[in-house]
């Protein structure tokens, strides 16, 4: 990768680059913080064992020399932000992901437009501050997930984050895998930390989160993602998050 973290004297330098669909950016990582945000289209990030699912409404927060990777579904718009390491001090030190509310994607844009933001110009330096302080006040949204790492678990992985909608039973996904059930349930407690059904629903609510933040309606999300009733998707979306859909997308449209 080219190196687009700040020169001297530069708090901030940008990245604005059109992906077309299917587009891979391979591991790597920088010396700078770095916020990940597509003013259009849907990324998949991972870094580690982790995946992430980011669509328009949402940011990643990948602190520095952390290694990623970027898969883009459709086509992708994408802006990023290389913050000096310790600018915005506040953010937890792991990946996060951050919502962006209408002002924050406007701040982005107009520091991707300007293309660097220097300290000692005033404006630029005023900017950054916005920058950083909107960056710091963002809220946490829990959409990733945590892959195993065992290859017959991962074999089983795959294909549900694939599709999470797609309902096969674990028995049928451990043979096409050439394991056991209890042998894969003890590799997912091992590399996730949890059994495979508890990894399921989080798989399902990662992309529940996306569709609702890109409008679409309860019933249709609940069958995108596998459920056959509105009402149990709501319960497991309540259980998960505490909150029902409906008032978790209104809270967010609050924010806005």
């Amino acid at each position: 990768m080219t190196n687009l973290d700040p020169k001297p004297g530069v708090s901030i330098s940008t990245l604005a680059y059109e992906y077309p669909r299917g587009s891979r950016v391979p591991e790597h990582a920088h010396g700078s913080d770095q916020l990940i945000y597509a003013i259009r289209g849907v990324m998949e990030v991972f870094s580690g064992q982790s995946v992430w699912l980011i669509p328009p409404h949402f940011a990643l927060w990948i602190p520095a020399r952390t290694y990623h990777r970027i898969r883009m579904h459709g086509a992708v718009s994408m802006r990023t932000l290389y913050l000096r390491p310790g600018l915005a001090s506040a953010l937890r030190e792991g990946c996060a992901v951050l919502h962006v509310t209408p002002l924050l994607r406007e701040l982005i844009v107009e520091t991707v437009r300007v293309g660097q933001l220097r300290a000692r110009h005033r404006h630029e330096r005023a900017l950054r501050d916005l920058v950083v302080l909107h960056l710091e006040s963002a809220s946490p949204v829990p959409t990733f997930v945590t892959m195993p790492v065992e290859p017959r678990a991962l074999a089983v992985a795959q294909p549900v984050l694939a599709d999470p909608g797609q309902s096969r039973p674990l028995a049928a996904l451990c043979a096409d895998a050439g394991a056991s059930v209890r042998t894969i349930q003890r590799a997912f407690r091992k590399d996730v930390g949890t059994d495979f059904e508890s990894w399921r629903r989080q798989v399902r609510l990662m992309k529940a989160v996306e569709l609702l933040v890109s409008g679409s309606a309860i019933k249709e999300v609940a069958f995108a993602v596998g459920y056959h009733q509105s009402s149990a998707f709501v319960e497991m979306f309540r259980r998960t998050l505490g909150t029902t859909p409906k008032a978790w997308i209104s809270a967010l449209r609050k924010l806005d």
